[in-house]
């Protein structure tokens, strides 16, 4: 790479006189394919903690483009990008192919006067088209904003889709099929942004193939030099499980410097070029600034998986996977509940998806025991070795990854250690810590809400991040730390004791191992605690076999767990699944869990009433 790296923390450094005691905790290098768990701590007089890697940051470019300026020198002919076209044969762009295409949709946004001001929003799904935009947006300053689908496909309304365009007041709009997206086009006021479609044009549409044939000009290599660490790169749409979605501003910095502090955990990257089969949605961080950019970054290839971890469209999944081992392998927990019965079920393509793989790694939710159980006998027995489980924390606001495993777990609920260049505070708050972070992968606030910026760190400059955690081992900090849901979702019963709900809710999954698929703990101002229940596909709720099932296992829980905070007294299996319109899912399938109690208070109040015949009533 030509350009200077750059290592510096936004925010500052730390106030060295509020330090009482300082600790470096060093593993002995054994030449492992992860960076060894090496830590420096700071314990403060007040019983804060400041937590940071003692690995220095990797350097990483100014820009995001400055990956594919470098990939397609070295490597123009290698696949960058690949999806499945009509016919079902894959489509591939070369990384040569990639910069070429990027800089004429470049251009054509510079013609259209697209910059600062007037970004690109997308609603569609991920596809090689939208890469492309992607990048060509970044690449000259224009920053890019891609939606949810489901705000424009699986809502009765467009009210959070019309909000984010008042916000934001786009200059060109992407839907990479006019006709599917064709409702919400007609519904909502883009405020006279061009519309762009790949596929069966809406009225008044233009053609991206029309912006892909611009002959590029030297305004795109100049508007590229003027791109820079500081320059706002996206802007991401929080999915509201805190609250009303978000614009998180992600800079340029943010995005390179979160890529350069994974690479400095997990070295085997550098080792051969990653090849990823990913469904994961780009209008969320997980799926976008980690997995899209660690390709980019590593020059990888990137396989668009078209299915989705539902009846349906898992097949698609399984097929995409069966015909592409991948080296890595990226979902959340209930991706891997809908993908285990088909490994399951067929050793052929359950050793072609383990044949390459370095890793497992799962996030957005603790995977629950019975499925880390089963993925992990699955390995062993496709591989004759285990494969390393890999989890991480962050947030849209931490680019994301902010604490990473590079280490051997044997469980879940860990999530690791602070990545290079990122620092942790620990935080006294009732009978938890908080944490909060620090670092050049931290936003620097919301866009256009200066009152929501100001709020969201504290008087050092930390991000407030509203989750708690515990070290895994208070005598030993480099066995990770352990997440503890988020603050705001904890309750007290009537007793006065807390209830800690992210603990709790992934381990009343695994009791219900085959009949929840996820569910939502209640109690508060209650005398016992409840839970309302998703069931899991593969069960009829209405039979009295299920009942059953899921009275034993939650009885078996509250064998192990006879504390009031812990023991679950009733349940209740809810007859409607959850609703991205109300705000209780998210096309990643993470339940908010506040929000599906303030939609279904009537729900809640027969799961705590005495006499409802459909409740059931745990021993």
């Amino acid at each position: 790479m030509t350009n200077a790296p750059h290592r510096e923390d936004e925010r500052g450094a730390l106030i060295d006189s509020s330090r009482t005691l300082t600790s470096m905790i060093r593993t002995p290098t054994t030449g492992a394919r992860f960076a060894p768990p090496d830590l420096e701590i700071d314990r403060r007089a007040d019983g804060t903690v400041i937590v940071r890697s003692a690995h220095a940051l990797a350097d990483y470019p100014e820009r995001v483009g400055d990956w594919l300026e470098h990939w397609a020198a070295a490597t123009p002919d290698k696949t960058f990008l690949a999806e499945r076209n009509a016919e079902g044969a894959w489509r591939r762009v070369s990384f040569g192919e990639t910069r070429a295409q990027t800089h004429a949709l470049a251009q054509a946004l510079l013609d259209r006067d697209l910059g600062p001001k007037r970004p690109v929003l997308t609603l569609s799904d991920n596809s090689v088209d939208q890469g492309l935009l992607m990048l060509a947006a970044m690449h000259v300053g224009v920053p890019f904003v891609p939606v949810s689908p489901a705000y424009s496909l699986m809502v009765k309304t467009f009210e959070k889709l019309a909000g984010i365009t008042d916000l934001v007041a786009p200059g060109l709009v992407f839907a990479q099929d006019g006709e599917a997206y064709g409702r919400a086009l007609a519904s909502v006021d883009f405020k006279g942004a061009e519309i762009v479609s790949s596929v069966n044009s809406a009225p008044g549409a233009s053609m991206l193939s029309v912006l892909s044939g611009t002959r590029p000009t030297a305004a795109v290599d100049a508007a590229f030099q003027r791109t820079g660490p500081d320059t706002v790169a996206k802007i991401l749409f929080t999915s509201g499980s805190t609250g009303n979605p978000k614009g998180v501003i992600n800079t340029q910095r943010m995005l390179t410097s979160n890529q350069g502090a994974i690479s400095r955990l997990w070295p085997f990257l550098d080792d051969r070029p990653p090849v990823l089969v990913d469904w994961l949605p780009w209008s969320h961080t997980f799926g976008s600034n980690h997995n899209f950019n660690m390709m980019l970054a590593h020059g990888g290839t990137l396989y668009i998986d078209a299915g989705k971890p539902v009846p349906g469209r898992i097949e698609q999944t399984v097929a995409n996977l069966a015909e592409i081992s991948p080296t890595l392998y990226f979902n959340v927990p209930r991706g891997y509940d809908t993908l285990l019965p088909f490994l399951e079920s067929d050793a052929d393509f359950c050793r072609s998806f383990f044949a390459e793989l370095d890793l497992i790694f799962y996030a957005a939710a603790a995977l629950p025991r019975p499925l880390w159980d089963r993925l992990d006998r699955l390995a062993r027995e496709a591989r004759g070795a285990p494969l390393p489980f890999i989890s991480a924390w962050g947030a849209t606001e931490t680019a994301p990854m902010a604490t990473a495993v590079h280490y051997p777990i044997t469980g879940a609920g860990n999530i690791g250690l602070p990545g290079p260049g990122t620092e942790l505070k620990l935080v006294q708050t009732e009978d938890k810590l908080e944490i909060r972070v620090r670092g050049p992968n931290v936003t620097p606030g919301y866009w256009d809400r200066p009152d929501l910026s100001n709020e969201a760190f504290d008087e050092e400059g930390f991000y407030l991040t509203g989750d708690a955690v515990a070290f895994v081992d208070p005598e030993d900090p480099r066995k990770g730390l352990a997440f503890g849901g988020r603050i705001s979702e904890d309750f007290k019963l009537t007793s006065g004791t807390w209830v800690h709900v992210g603990a709790l809710r992934v381990d009343v999954i695994a009791a219900g191992a085959g009949v929840i698929q996820d569910c939502v703990i209640t109690g508060e101002g209650q005398d016992e605690v409840g839970v309302l229940v998703f069931a899991s596909p593969a069960v009829d709720p209405n039979i009295p076999e299920t009942r059953i099932r899921l009275a034993e296992g939650l009885a078996r829980h509250n064998r192990d767990n006879p504390a009031s905070s812990r023991r679950i007294a009733r349940a209740l299996i809810l007859s409607s699944p959850p609703s991205i319109d109300a705000g209780e899912i998210t096309d990643k399938g993470y339940i908010n869990q506040r929000a599906v109690l303030n939609e279904r208070t009537s729900e809640v109040s027969r799961l705590h009433a005495s006499d409802d015949p459909d409740v059931i009533v745990i021993d």
